[in-house]
């Protein structure tokens, strides 16, 4: 149409603040691109002319779509097998959300945990207003709901999320050593020096989503997390090959290659000076983005 402003000049520069958006909101860095693009879809069927403000409207119209998404996928998350963890997201990529944003440290895995366990409508206002800065005006007209319902909304996640904000990151060096550390006393077997690694009441979680071996509830306690990596150990033919050393959502961690030929993530979270949480991926359906990235 003569005189319609091109859909990507507004589009291309916020789709990286759109895909953090729904990646926070689904848990799914495949399915927030997704989201993205049919965002981009109906913005580019909009009169766009008439829209006073396109990143407030794109925001909203992601944040519908991720909605939407979890009604429909909301079945499929009750009959999921094991512990569910977000998609992994390597420090070799740029995170979901612009690289400056000041709350990077938001796409830690137990802060997307505890987003998760939060109603879809508690989500939404939380992420929008909170870490959007959208305004609960707008967000009341998205929900259906009025202010102060989105208020008490927003009160109520933070209250949920209060002990799971992110805390302070370790520095590189000593989350390196760490990482390094754990993945060579998790390869060897080294039970001994796997507690000296683990908080107490470390907690491993194995995302398998019932397609590759995984357990199928979290393993509490240095004792129980040492003899399970211990024993996976004693079960390999051949230690498997260290892919990546770095972050994995602002945690350290690092990607092996399993003996099934596919990638396997370990983020750890560490406090202290110790591995408080082990998160490992092994869904296949959730390690496609990894697989892109360490693919030579």
């Amino acid at each position: 149409m003569a005189g319609e402003p091109d859909p990507t000049e507004h589009f291309t520069p916020l789709r990286p603040e759109l895909i953090g958006l729904a990646y926070r909101m689904t848990g799914s860095l495949a399915t927030a691109e997704d989201i993205a693009q049919e965002a981009f879809l109906r913005w580019n069927a909009a009169d766009r002319r008439a829209i006073e403000i396109p990143r407030a409207w794109l925001l909203k119209a992601t944040a519908r779509l991720s909605l939407d998404h979890l009604k429909s996928a909301r079945h499929r998350r009750e009959a999921y097998v094991g512990p569910w963890l977000p998609e992994p997201v390597l420090d070799t990529e740029e995170p979901p959300q612009q690289v400056a944003h000041e709350r990077a440290q938001d796409i830690s895995v137990a802060f997307l945990l505890t987003l998760q366990r939060l109603s879809p409508a508690e989500r939404a206002v939380f992420i929008l207003h909170d870490l959007f800065e959208t305004p609960f005006a707008e967000i009341a007209a998205l929900l259906g709901r009025n202010e102060a319902a989105c208020r008490k909304l927003a009160t109520r996640a933070r209250e949920h999320l209060g002990e799971a904000r992110p805390r302070q990151a370790v520095e590189e060096a000593e989350a390196r050593r760490i990482a390094q550390a754990f993945f060579a006393a998790s390869r060897d077997g080294d039970e001994a020096g796997l507690r000296r690694l683990l908080a107490g009441d470390v907690v491993l979680h194995t995302d398998g989503g019932g397609i590759r071996n995984a357990a199928r509830n979290l393993i509490q306690g240095a004792e129980k997390v040492g003899r399970f990596f211990a024993g996976i150990a004693r079960k390999r033919p051949e230690p498997p090959p260290l892919l990546h050393l770095g972050s994995i959502n602002t945690l350290p961690g690092f990607v092996t290659l399993e003996a099934d030929g596919l990638p396997q993530t370990t983020a750890l979270e560490v406090r202290d000076g110790r591995i408080v949480a082990i998160y490992i991926v092994r869904n296949p359906e959730k390690l496609g983005s990894v697989r892109a990235r360490l693919s030579p």
